[in-house]
């Protein structure tokens, strides 16, 4: 999932910018020029040999390996016309190698590999991956020849054991220049690696790969990495590894950078280090040729910053997210004095949405695939009526309900007697408006597609005051509508950047939103059993480990005492709670609690 707010107009309409012009112009224009290309040796009178070569890159796959989605047992759909998953993005990666030449290309990767989607959860829990059993992804990535990848924050999700056992089926080096060891503070991981492109008659252009990951992962997987690994910022770590692969010779340095483009945090100033900072590393750390980003789920073909020491430009491309799109990266160089310079660059992206699946990876991975569709459709129980999240946004709806019927169950029971004495409250977000679980038959993925994370569940402590700056924070995620304008809900949503998985509702208290104020004076009449809530009053807050730990920025839960701790998923104590009950019933759990007001007049 995308962890911050990006400025999404500035980048994009950028790209399309440079995108429109590199298509305009033609192949030729897009790849280095190969009719430069000269076989003249270097002596006097003689103009230097050039070469070109290309690097393609993904980024934020989350195992999608098929076009297809498992919440909706359905081929993958979208409004764009959008393909998922790398057996499409392996027919053009083969299709780059044909045109250009096996040994001009190489394949990188920019992080966040092993989780989001049911494939992911499967070999990560139901049917871990062990020595014999190969992770769906690494036979892929394997058979696709990845040069390199970065580590994204998603790789830790299922702890440091499953990371490593991924990465020991892997045949390429998993990278990660910020990730420390937190005794020795030396690397965890490879930070580089060098690639060489074979040119005949000439030496070989040398290719440093370095690999950064995101800060973020030291709140976001505080309980996978604390004590065992720290992640200082990635301007740091450039600074220290870039003039370092200079020294070994790299006439090109290339980063996989698991990190966005604007310079944003989710996380305010809970952590020292900028989460989205690739645009920071190509301004402030000279030696840089080009950046494959990642993290924000964004498609940008191409983008420049220019270093502010050298002057010199650094070419940057996004290729969106789930094998959307493939960034390719044209270099063109010279030889100077028995060593290579790059001359020219481009970037753009490329959509695998017309072109077939790789048969060897369906060939490959189709058992599993298979095997993961079996276990989704797995039915746990059956529910009275159809629950549907298409209005959660908005509205306070059953389905939202049941989510936070189980996390306030769950906490409750694992509370201390000094604590269970606290109220209870629950806070939730409306992650998928797609969602849906159906009167009847209740399976596996109904559940899944409402909760598409696999977080785990803390139960920490707020003041009411506290508690009131936490819902005013999560209110900024409505636009202002004054008091007699008509609400329109296709516009109402998603202000400030704000992403349906950042917004948050709360249940156990009762509370109205008033979308007529200014931000910070939004949330009225807030009680809890019908007494206003005091200032002093503390009460124990349900909420997943992202939140807990700084996830999107929330005041501060990051900070709060400590009630209750899991390492249980979410999704699978949902999954729990329907198969113990057998029947998934709204009145167990239904209740508007929180409504949208304008002036004080209910919106709906």
């Amino acid at each position: 999932m995308p962890l911050s707010p990006m400025n999404r107009r500035e980048f994009v309409k950028k790209s399309a910018v440079t995108g429109a012009a590199v298509a305009a112009a033609g192949p030729l224009a897009a790849a280095p020029a190969r009719a430069a290309e000269q076989e003249h040796g270097h002596g006097h009178g003689h103009r230097p040999r050039t070469w070109s070569f290309s690097i393609l890159g993904t980024t934020d796959l989350h195992s999608h390996v098929f076009d297809w989605d498992y919440y909706k047992d359905a081929a993958y759909t979208d409004k764009a016309g959008n393909s998922v998953g790398v057996a499409r993005v392996a027919t053009l990666v083969k299709q780059q190698r044909e045109e250009k030449g096996e040994e001009r290309v190489l394949l990188v990767d920019a992080g966040d590999i092993i989780q989001g989607t049911s494939l992911a959860y499967y070999f990560a829990r139901v049917d871990p991956i062990t020595d014999g059993v190969r992770h769906p992804m690494a036979v892929a990535m394997n058979h696709m020849r990845y040069d390199a990848a970065a580590l994204g924050n998603h790789e830790f999700n299922y702890g440091i054991d499953v990371l490593r056992k991924f990465e020991s089926q892997c045949r390429f080096p998993l990278l990660g220049a910020n990730a420390l060891d937190a005794k020795t503070l030396r690397p965890a991981f490879r930070p580089y690696t060098v690639k060489r492109i074979r040119v005949p008659g000439a030496p070989d252009i040398k290719v440093g790969i370095l690999g950064l990951t995101n800060p973020g992962i030291a709140l976001w997987d505080k309980d996978n990495v604390s004590g065992r690994m720290v992640f200082p910022g990635l301007v740091e770590q450039a600074r220290k590894y870039v003039p370092r692969l200079r020294a070994l010779g790299c006439d090109v340095v290339f980063l996989t950078d698991h990190s966005g483009l604007d310079g944003s945090s989710s996380y305010g100033d809970e952590l020292p280090y900028v989460e989205n900072a690739s645009n920071l590393v190509a301004e402030q750390v000279p030696g840089i040729d080009a950046i494959l980003v990642g993290h924000t789920h964004v498609e940008v073909p191409s983008y420049t910053v220019k270093n502010a020491e050298t002057g010199e430009d650094v070419l940057l491309s996004e290729p969106y997210c789930w094998g959307y799109r493939l960034s390719v990266f044209d270099f063109e160089v010279e030889l100077h004095c028995g060593r290579w310079r790059v001359t020219g660059k481009t970037a753009r992206t490329l959509n695998p949405n017309t072109v077939d699946e790789d048969p060897e990876i369906k060939r490959l991975l189709e058992a599993d695939h298979e095997l993961v569709v079996k276990y989704v459709n797995t039915p746990v129980g059956t529910c009275t009526q159809d629950l549907s999240a298409a209005e959660s946004c908005w509205k306070d709806v059953p389905i939202m309900d049941f989510i936070h019927k189980v996390q306030s169950d769950t906490v409750k029971a694992g509370l201390s007697a000094a604590d269970a004495a606290l109220p209870l409250i629950s806070v939730a977000a409306p992650f998928s408006r797609t969602a849906d679980i159906p009167q009847g038959n209740v399976t596996i993925k109904d559940i899944a597609g409402l909760y598409i994370y696999d977080n785990t569940l803390y139960g920490k402590k707020l003041t009411g005051a506290q508690l009131k700056d936490y819902l005013e924070y999560a209110a900024k995620y409505y636009h202002q509508v004054p008091a007699g304008t008509k609400v329109d809900t296709a516009t109402l949503t998603n202000a400030n950047n704000f992403w349906d998985y950042m917004y948050d509702t709360a249940a156990g208290v009762d509370y109205e939103i008033d979308i007529a104020q200014p931000e910070g004076s939004r949330i009225k009449n807030l009680t809890y059993k019908g007494a206003p809530v005091a200032d002093d009053q503390v009460f124990v807050v349900a909420v997943n480990n992202y939140r807990a730990n700084g996830g999107s920025g929330y005041p501060h839960i990051a900070s709060a005492a400590i009630a209750y701790s899991s390492t249980n998923e979410i999704r699978q104590l949902m999954i729990d709670y329907v198969t113990a009950k057998k029947t998934l019933d709204p009145a167990d759990f239904a209740d508007v609690n929180w409504r949208l007001t304008q002036d004080g007049t209910p919106v709906f």
